[in-house]
């Protein structure tokens, strides 16, 4: 049998007023590795407890003759103070059960008919959280100990605990520097997929660069979060990974000018792009988004056809952003900003929510202003030495196998012209970098 930090066995109460629940409970615990007791009332249930004090989760049900289930737990509580609680409530007794978690501290309550398989895992939660209450109460316990050892060696000692103190302190901030790293690396690999990405698909340039900086700024606008609006930076940069799979003669086409074998697949591609990205734990909020980024507002947008609120917020700001993208870029010229939102604002309700489209506006002129200005500026090759920092990148700058690094519209910093070097030295381009300066 398993047993707690301090060789307590785990133990189980189940307390109901009805024989068939205990013996149903029973059977669906029989092969597990602790033991079961039953009571038939929240009487007899203080009784058992009052002898085994040291039980690790007690299940009651709420409804019964007597103590109910609630005044039970509250008493429960006192005898064993470290008891994992759940309570079995009928569907219409949920604010029973609220109680029973207010008052009686229950840990969780589970409604009838109960699911085995979900039940059987909350039981085995909720001994693992005794079993780490009773371990952190042991560690605890040995740390008091150790502290009035401590204090009987303090004079001799502190000199050494004193450098202890220093090398924790060291370890701590080794730690956030490793987790920022972890971090940046995470943000790294996703902008070198980003690259890939446009590898790929050599007619989008810097487009996921784009709609990632529009969903952003759109995002901050509607005040989303900040982990919301990471969740939908990740997503724009990454919303065409699915594309690596789809055939060069398809890229090449508009979704109208398709076949219908077509369209269906190239309609897989954010299928693809979620499942691509689905097995790393901290991207699976991103591929939801990458999914839906293709869904029209109306409902008639792919690949499963969500209509409003249904389509994840982000995934509507995304799609606005890649539509905004695309226009531009197929327009291009001074009006190209101008068109690409009168055609936003046409498809208000029926491709975009209406809602998010004016939020848009600032963003797209932002981003795009540069468009209206060029004659402002003159544009010059440089070797990576030369770069200096506040210059704006105004090609995509490559490497010589043809991976994006930066991005038309960059403004450099040490960061990345140290980067840009770098780049240089593994795989140098044909070509320098083009900047654009003012006149």
């Amino acid at each position: 049998m398993n047993t707690a930090a301090n060789d307590i066995p785990l133990r189980i109460l189940i307390v109901d007023d009805e024989e068939n629940i205990l013996r149903s409970l029973r059977r669906l615990l029989a092969n597990e590795e602790f033991e079961v007791l039953t009571a038939i009332s929240g009487e007899e249930g203080l009784k058992i407890l009052s002898e085994n004090t040291d039980t690790a989760l007690i299940i009651s049900d709420q409804r019964m003759p007597g103590l109910s289930g609630v005044d039970f737990l509250e008493q429960a509580r006192k005898l064993a103070p470290d008891a994992s609680r759940i309570i079995l409530t009928g569907y219409a007794d949920v604010n029973a059960a609220i109680d029973g978690i207010n008052k009686g501290g229950a840990y969780r309550y589970v409604t009838k008919p109960w699911k085995d398989e979900e039940l059987t895992g909350i039981v085995h939660e909720a001994l693992l959280r005794f079993v780490l209450i009773k371990d952190n109460q042991r560690l605890t316990r040995i740390v008091r100990n150790r502290n009035e050892e401590l204090k009987e060696w303090n004079s001799r000692l502190k000199a050494l605990v004193e450098e202890q103190t220093r090398g924790i302190r060291r370890q701590n901030e080794e730690l956030k520097r490793l987790n920022e790293s972890l971090e940046n690396n995470l943000r790294d690999t996703i902008t070198a997929f980003s690259g890939l990405i446009e590898l790929r698909d050599a007619q989008g340039g810097s487009h996921s660069k784009n709609v990632a900086e529009l969903s952003v700024r759109a995002a901050r606008r509607a005040g989303l979060s900040e982990d919301e609006i990471q969740t939908i930076s990740t997503a724009s940069l990454l919303h065409d990974i699915g594309k690596i799979g789809i055939p060069d003669i398809l890229l090449a086409k508009d979704m109208d000018e398709m076949e219908s074998e077509e369209q269906a697949v190239y309609a897989q591609h954010p299928v693809r792009g979620q499942a691509a990205i689905d097995p790393i734990g901290a991207l699976r909020d991103a591929g939801v988004l990458i999914r839906h980024h293709h869904e029209w507002f109306n409902g008639r947008g792919f690949p499963d056809g969500l209509a409003g609120k249904k389509i994840p917020l982000g995934a509507r700001i995304i799609s606005i952003a890649d539509f905004v993208d695309r226009t531009v870029r197929g327009f291009r010229g001074d009006k190209a900003i101008e068109f690409a939102l009168k055609k936003v604002k046409e498809y208000a309700g029926e491709r975009f929510d209406g809602r998010l489209c004016p939020l848009m506006e600032s963003p797209a002129r932002e981003l795009y202003r540069g468009f209206a200005r060029e004659a402002e500026f003159v544009e010059m090759q440089l070797c990576p030495k030369d770069l200096r920092a506040g210059m704006v990148v105004s090609r995509d700058v490559r490497t010589g196998t043809g991976l994006l690094i930066l991005s038309v519209g960059v403004k450099l910093d040490e960061k990345n012209i140290k980067s840009l070097r770098r780049s240089y030295q593994i795989d140098p381009s044909r070509s320098g970098i083009f900047v654009r300066v003012r006149r």
